[in-house]
């Protein structure tokens, strides 16, 4: 039997660092175009304690998605211990694609994936690249892609990165501009014959009625600002009680087609977007089984990287993987559930034995 390995993990980390505290003199407004009633403190304050957040990071200004994608990739390949000219596939999620520093246009010719093929130098033609476009779980949307390939024998590599720079999409006078921040993850997916390790099962769902515009882009909320010019934008009260309701279902559908007992269950790599929103949504799963949420069980790291998008599930299990990620760790043989949420409005789910 070929079981669907990763082999390899890497991320890339920006190194321009925004505390909370360096929103203080921004001008946050409401969706009308009104200002805020409390002060910029309060408003931070308040902030901090619902997403988790104290501080996110953004990239460098000559570094684009692309360039943050293939630092994490030639981790992920180190990592693995390949030549990158072995690889089938190249799989490159993001959402914006390549937005260059103070620019509004996003560039996606060529492809992020082509962009990273040709930094790693790979002379191979038959190494396919493309993008994917699935919101924050484009990444594991990815990989359950790369498993696709290999059970169709048509691929024994892949690599998968999920990168983004949602900083500069982001609309200042919006005090949801807090959250987002830029990073990238990767990894090698393999084909191994007979091991023990690997994709179990997953589960992935769109639901595009009423949901469908919950994440969006749209106009500052400074009314002044050119009405051309478009902003990632969300109704977060909507995405919060969506996510509730619909992930830990979607969570449940994968680990019961896996047969794996909840209580193998080490981990649960969950989409770093609001952390109450990642504990509800924890306890929720666990409550389908009628069990209680064990301690330690949701890594995270939101509270220093922030809302990276489709870099954050990567990014998440690198860092536990190589033990930079304080009381957590992951052992050979544990099953672990890697889960998330975005537009579309998108929901996956794999549940994986390390």
């Amino acid at each position: 039997m070929v079981n669907s390995v990763i082999t390899g993990t890497g991320s890339y980390i920006p190194t321009i660092k925004k505390e909370n505290e360096k929103f203080a003199n921004s001008r946050f407004l409401n969706a009308d175009g009104t200002c805020f009633q409390s002060e910029n403190p309060l408003i931070i304050e308040k902030f901090k304690t619902i997403t988790g957040i104290e501080e996110r990071r953004y990239a460098e200004s000559h570094f684009n998605a692309s360039d943050l994608g293939y630092f994490a990739a030639e981790k992920a390949i180190e990592d693995a211990g390949i030549n990158s000219e072995e690889l089938d596939y190249i799989i490159f999620a993001h959402n914006f694609g390549d937005v260059k520093s103070a620019a509004i246009q996003s560039d996606i010719l060529p492809s992020l994936a082509t962009r990273v093929k040709h930094l790693l130098r790979i002379n191979n033609p038959n190494c396919v690249a493309y993008d994917i476009l699935f919101g924050c779980p484009g990444w594991i949307e990815g990989v359950i892609q790369a498993q696709a390939f290999i059970k169709a024998g048509i691929a024994k590599k892949v690599l998968v990165i999920g990168g983004e720079t949602l900083s500069r999409v982001i609309d200042k006078h919006d005090r949801d501009s807090m959250i987002y921040s830029d990073g990238a993850g990767a990894c090698i997916v393999e084909a191994s014959e007979n091991s023990e390790s690997g994709i179990l099962s997953h589960a992935s769902q769109t639901f595009a009625k009423e949901e469908a515009y919950h994440l969006y882009f749209g106009n500052s909320n400074d009314k002044n600002e050119d009405p051309n010019i478009r902003y990632i934008k969300m109704y977060g009260r909507k995405i919060y009680e969506f996510a509730l309701t619909n992930v830990p279902n979607a969570m449940k559908i994968a680990l019961d087609k896996s047969g794996i007992s909840i209580d193998e269950v080490k981990k649960v790599f969950i989409h770093q977007a609001n952390e109450k929103m990642d504990e509800a949504i924890i306890k929720r799963f666990y409550r389908l089984y009628k069990k209680p949420t064990p301690e330690g069980i949701m890594p995270m790291s939101i509270h220093k990287l922030g809302n990276s998008s489709v870099a954050t599930v990567p990014t998440l299990l690198d860092l536990v993987i190589k033990g930079q990620i304080e009381n957590q760790k992951i052992e050979k043989g544990d099953v672990i559930i890697l889960a998330s949420v975005g537009a579309g409005m998108n929901i996956n789910a794999i549940v994986y034995r390390y």
